[in-house]
Formats: structure tokens, C-alpha cells, sequence
């Protein structure tokens, strides 16, 4: 049994050079619970523009002597971090009731983002011998060999939504690579990412990883360009991802953005439509309140199949209990800021405007909470225009539009008709139409029979393109982001025999 009553005020640090600090003038700031915004969670570090070039100076500072240490030695450190992040299931715990606390999502998602970082270390030590392993271009005229070096301190920014798990996509990358990094956490849940961050420096030499908390209207300019920063790995939104391009374009610091994304599902005449492929939709929509960027935010069906879909999804939107995430009964949590809220109201409230079926799901225990916290229910919004910023924008909320559709032509122009493209589904039970309706949509990912955070294989890239940015994260491709390539060349039989 969790306990939900309020706790003692948590606080986190910076940590810069081997060791946690406060910010300069130990400035902090407050973090509340999404689900009693009146509850105070903790005080994070107000970090300021002399602490982040302090990081990147302690950053450089261990850069050499880390980027020497060899592909299989950092694995092998990699590896310990993986291990010590769950070796005390205590700390674990307290760390993932803390991490609701302030974001919001139910504990049992809590749990999988701490718990599956640790992983993240441990898959991406063993990419190490595919990059000790050179290419050697044989002659004549030349014999070439191509080796790799890392760019040097990387500045790694994450969003508020996955903090964690987004941080497991760039920060074992960075350091396989050779780069020593600084983090910079999200202002809203910032608290029981620091101390988990700062448990995977304790593991490494000082200086490799150092974290910054605070206000990115104060110090997000100073970190983007800091003649220290060799690379950029942003995920965010996307105003805020031209402005890191803008800012990073200045001193042609190369830069990965992976940005919002407007995912569709295209659900074909074909598809397998039952109880258990309508609760991988709904959990492809509404996971962590659909505050996801790889989130089913479109929903495309063949006519043929609409009201057999409407009914089994509503089913299950119905079942769904909306509240703190820390009681074993909910379901889904909050929005995880007012301003989110805001967002998602303003979406439907327009849908409802403008003529369109809008439904709310779910049940809701206590109406008193509800009504205080940054609550909405599962909500479904049927066969709305194309034109409503419920279609065209990204919702990042629980809010799902669901469109028919007459032609396999016709979804396929429907879910390409969107300025993002970063995610996609096709539900159908024919492989081969799979892949024929997969290979014509504009997305860097494509699930089949599924999607989202349960449908993806985290050996494979991942990223977008159009408005959803460039560049990838995740897989072999998101530690060579990281490193430059280096080619050598000398005329044929004149290099030493490896």
C-alpha cells in the first residue's frame, strides 16, 4: 500500500564536478503535485548562468581523460550504473512515489520510467565492439581506414513528460561515445530525476556528468551557447527547438532535436479489431494522460470498421479511473501543468464549438480532487473537420480524435496532411499491406498492430522529421551522433597491418 498523504519537502541539488551543490546564492524553487496543486513537493536548485559554466568547464575539464578511456572501458562503467540504479530497491521506491508526487503519472509508470533507465545503460554497452571495430577501405590507389572520435561536452536537454526515459535515450549514448555531458532537467519535475542523475555521477569520474535545474528563461540561452558545447541533443517542443537551431547555428554547434510530433494510426479494412487490440490503442493514446511525444494523437479508420472501433475504444475509455496517481485504483493521473491543461481545454472546448461529437470518458472517485488538480478525463472527439487544432495540433493530452476514412488512398493522404512526422501505426492482418501502407507514410517510426512506448523496440533510431526535427536518439544511430568521423588515408601498402 502507497502512501498518498503529504510528505516531508524533498529537495535536490545541483551537481557539478563530482559532487552535489547548491546553486549560486543557494536559490531554489517550488515544485507542486499536478494532482493537489496546493501540496508543495520539494525545492529544486534555481541554478544560474555562473553554475552552468561552471558544469561545462568541469565538463571539459574530464573530458580527455574520458574520451581515452576506450569503447570497452566506459561499457564496463555503463554496466555498473546500470546495476547500481537498482540495487537499492528502497531508494528505488522512495524515488518513484517522490517522481509521481511531482509529474503526476501513475506510480506504475513511475516505476517503469526508474526502473528501465537502468537498462538503457546496459543495451547501449553493447554497441561497444561495433565501435572499436573500424572500416578499412582497401586499395588500390589508397588504403583508407575510418575511425571515430567523439565531438567533446555534450549538452543534453530533456521535457518534463519522460524526463527519465528520454534521458536514457542521450545519456548513456554520450558517454559510450567519449562525450562528457551536462543535463539540463525540466523545470516542472525536476526533483527525483536530480537525485537519480546524481546517483549515476557518483559511479563515474568527476566531471563526466553534471546537471543543471532551473528556469531556461535564465539560463537556456547561456547553456545553448557556451563556446564549451560541442554538441546539442534537445527533445522539446518545437518553437523552443528553432530557437536551440537559431542559438546553436551561431557557432555551427551540430545539434539532434527530436520535436512534437501529431502521430496518426491508420486502421485498415483488414485490421483485427478486439478487446485486446482496442486496449493497445488506448494505451498508445492515453499512456501518462497522452503526455507523450510518440502518442496515438490521430486515429484513422476505414468506414467499414468505424462504429465497431467506437464502440470497443469507448469501452475502454469508459473503464478508466481518473486521480492521483499514487492510489492503486487510478488509472490515469493529472496533466502535469496548468498550462498543459489549459491547452487540451481550449482544444476540445473549440471541437465542441465548431459541431463536433466530443465525449468524456472515465470515472472519477473523488470530484473534490478533480475539480482542484490539473485533471482531465479520457476523452474522444468523433469524426471531427480536418481544420480543428484537435486534428491538426499536437494535443499532448488525453484527448483523441477519430476520423473514417473510404480508401486506403485516401487514410494514407489523411495521415501524411500534417507538418509533423515523427510516429505512426498500421493496423491491419495482412503483412504485406503493412508494409506497402508503412513504407508511403511520412514518419521516422512506424508501429504495426501497435504504438508507442510499448510497441517500440529501442534498438532501432528514433526521431523525426519535418516540424518533428532531426537527427536521432536510441540505437546504434544515437551514439554516432555523438562522434565524428575520421577518415585515414596513405597509398596502398603503406599503413601498418592491423
Amino acid at each position: 500500500m502507497i502512501d498518498a498523504s503529504p510528505a516531508a519537502v524533498q529537495k535536490s541539488g545541483l551537481y557539478i564536478d563530482g559532487r552535489q551543490v547548491e546553486a549560486t546564492g543557494g536559490r531554489t524553487y517550488p515544485i507542486h503535485n499536478p494532482a493537489r496543486p496546493r501540496e508543495q513537493v520539494g525545492l529544486a536548485a534555481l541554478g544560474t548562468v555562473d553554475d552552468v559554466d561552471r558544469a561545462f568547464k568541469a565538463a571539459q575539464r574530464a573530458f580527455p581523460a574520458w574520451s581515452a578511456l576506450g569503447y570497452e572501458a566506459r561499457a564496463a562503467l555503463l554496466r555498473r550504473v546500470a546495476d547500481h540504479l537498482v540495487a537499492d530497491s528502497a531508494s528505488l521506491q522512495r524515488r518513484t512515489i517522490l517522481f509521481t508526487r511531482e509529474h503526476g503519472k501513475i506510480v506504475k509508470e513511475a516505476a517503469t520510467e526508474m526502473s528501465r533507465l537502468g537498462s538503457r545503460f546496459t543495451d547501449v554497452a553493447a554497441y561497444a565492439p561495433q565501435l572499436v571495430a573500424e572500416e578499412h577501405l582497401a586499395g588500390p590507389p589508397f588504403d583508407t581506414i575510418v575511425t571515430r572520435k567523439p565531438r567533446g561536452v555534450a549538452l543534453l536537454i530533456v521535457p518534463w513528460n519522460w524526463p527519465l526515459s528520454i534521458l536514457g535515450a542521450k545519456l548513456p549514448q554520450a558517454l559510450l561515445a567519449g562525450s562528457t555531458v551536462v543535463i539540463k532537467l525540466p523545470q516542472q519535475s525536476a526533483i527525483a530525476p536530480a537525485q537519480t542523475v546524481a546517483m549515476i555521477a557518483e559511479m563515474l569520474p568527476p566531471g563526466v556528468v553534471n546537471l543543471i535545474t532551473g528556469d531556461a528563461s535564465e539560463i537556456g540561452d547561456a547553456m545553448l551557447t557556451h563556446p564549451l558545447a560541442s554538441v546539442i541533443n534537445f527533445t522539446g517542443s518545437v518553437s523552443v527547438g528553432k530557437h536551440v537551431m537559431q542559438l546553436a547555428a551561431s557557432r555551427l554547434t551540430p545539434v539532434t532535436l527530436e520535436l512534437g510530433g501529431n502521430d496518426a494510426a491508420l486502421v485498415l479494412q483488414d485490421a483485427d479489431l478486439n478487446e485486446a487490440s482496442f486496449r493497445r490503442m488506448y494505451q498508445g493514446a492515453f499512456m501518462t494522460a497522452g503526455q507523450i511525444c510518440m502518442a496515438m494523437k490521430r486515429l484513422y479508420v476505414h468506414r467499414s470498421r468505424y462504429d465497431e472501433l467506437v464502440q470497443g475504444l469507448s469501452a475502454i475509455a469508459g473503464e478508466q479511473v481518473v486521480g492521483d496517481g499514487l492510489l492503486p485504483d487510478t488509472t490515469m493521473g493529472p496533466l502535469n501543468n496548468a498550462r498543459q491543461l489549459k491547452l487540451v481545454k481550449d482544444m476540445i472546448d473549440q471541437a465542441r464549438q465548431q459541431g463536433a461529437d466530443v465525449r468524456e470518458f472515465g470515472v472519477i472517485p473523488d470530484m473534490a480532487l478533480y475539480r482542484d488538480g490539473h485533471f482531465q478525463r479520457p476523452t474522444l472527439v468523433f469524426d471531427p473537420s480536418h481544420s480543428l487544432d484537435v486534428v491538426r495540433e499536437e494535443q499532448f493530452g488525453p484527448v483523441l480524435p477519430i476520423i473514417p476514412f473510404d480508401t486506403q488512398e485516401e487514410g494514407i493522404a489523411l495521415a501524411n496532411d500534417s507538418r509533423f512526422a515523427l510516429c505512426s501505426s498500421v493496423w491491419s492482418a495482412d503483412p504485406q499491406r503493412v508494409m506497402s501502407v508503412a513504407r508511403q507514410l511520412e514518419a521516422g517510426y512506424t508501429y504495426v498492430n501497435g504504438h508507442g512506448p510499448l510497441a517500440q523496440d529501442n534498438r532501432a533510431p528514433f526521431g523525426g522529421f519535418k516540424d518533428s526535427g532531426f537527427g536521432r536518439n536510441l540505437g546504434f544511430q544515437g551514439v554516432e551522433g555523438f562522434l565524428s568521423p575520421q577518415s585515414i588515408s596513405a597509398p596502398s601498402g603503406w599503413l601498418p597491418k592491423v
